[in-house]
């Protein structure tokens, strides 16, 4: 496997993805959409999720394609942004056509980052303006780290954020990954500034600092409340698979959550994996390529997640460092 040439999420053809943040707000929206509809899928292994609009994502539901995912800061307020991206796509035509009505379709997932620092003194939810900002920004390019829905994220020892990674199958089928990586657990080992998705880095990606010295590991204790803390993500193929295989990609990819975050899938966690199929490339090898779409999207998004960690930036008044800040790198 070799990264995608913009090692994105994007680089599965098709794909565009927007983000609006709002500094004094210390929250934000990523939205990825495309320019017609897509397979998704979910699965959720966190104990703490908060979603919308997945239940129609299950195998056996009417509707088989969606027209946007988002992924939002905010908690339950973060939701509201779907309201946003749904207006974005009302006013492009967009939508499942119910009779002379669309009625688009945007799944979404939310994390918890009311108690970041951040101004939440709203009267009226800023997450309805920051979808349509987020949907209408969208593009093949898009800012890693301390932006959209990474932009006031926090995990249990740094500041986390946004990040994004792909790879290329030898058959030609591109894989991509977007998390926004808001955990209880850390995505480095111990004190040290080792991510454990050393062993999956491409080309220096995070640093390039290789796996961490053995060290003993200490059973961790919960520096969040409950339900302050998420890891939600999208891994994304350009195969054709039905919902059902991109249900199976989903929770392929949920090992690589597992070895990028220790701990991860917590009662505390409301982690979550959306996969999305966009269909443009036709499945050669039905036991291959299936057995290494969920290995790739596994590795993209362990690799994913290190980069949000990574490359955020710090900011006055963080409640946490940030890598960078830390260990001074990069």
């Amino acid at each position: 496997m070799r990264p995608g040439p913009l090692n994105l999420i994007t680089d599965v053809t098709g794909l565009i993805v927007g983000n609006a943040q709002g500094a004094a707000l210390r929250s934000g929206v990523t939205v990825l959409t495309a320019d017609s509809p897509f397979t998704a899928a979910v699965h959720v292994m966190g104990g703490a999720p908060g979603t919308r609009e997945t239940d129609l994502l299950a195998p056996d539901r009417m509707v088989q394609e969606v027209d946007a995912i988002f992924l939002a800061g905010g908690s339950a307020f973060g939701l509201d942004a779907g309201a946003g991206v749904m207006a974005g796509l009302r006013a492009k035509g967009r939508g499942f056509a119910i009779g002379p009505v669309q009625v688009p379709i945007v799944p979404g997932a939310i994390v918890f980052d009311l108690l970041n620092g951040g101004d939440k003194d709203w009267a009226d939810s800023p997450y309805p303006a920051l979808g349509r900002a987020a949907f209408e920004a969208a593009g093949p390019d898009f800012t890693l780290g301390t932006a959209g829905a990474g932009f006031g994220a926090m995990t249990g020892n740094l500041k986390g954020g946004l990040g994004s990674a792909s790879c290329v199958l030898p058959s030609g089928i591109t894989v991509g990954a977007l998390a926004v990586v808001n955990a209880l657990g850390q995505a480095t080992v111990g004190e040290t500034g080792h991510f454990w998705a050393a062993p999956f880095e491409e080309s220096a990606e995070f640093g390039g600092l290789g796996p961490a010295p053995m060290v003993p590991q200490e059973t961790p204790l919960p520096r969040k409340r409950l339900g302050e803390a998420t890891t939600i993500a999208i891994v994304a193929t350009d195969a054709r698979l039905t919902k059902a295989e991109a249900h199976r990609m989903a929770v392929a990819a949920h090992d690589g959550m597992a070895r990028a975050l220790v701990p991860s899938h917590t009662p505390l966690d409301g982690d979550l994996v959306f996969s999305v199929a966009t269909g443009a490339r036709e499945i050669a090898d039905p036991l291959t390529d299936s057995f290494q779409i969920g290995h790739a999207a596994a590795t993209c998004l362990a690799r994913a997640i290190a980069r949000a960690v990574y490359l955020a930036e710090p900011m006055p008044d963080d409640l946490q460092p940030s890598w960078r800040s830390r260990f001074g790198k990069g």
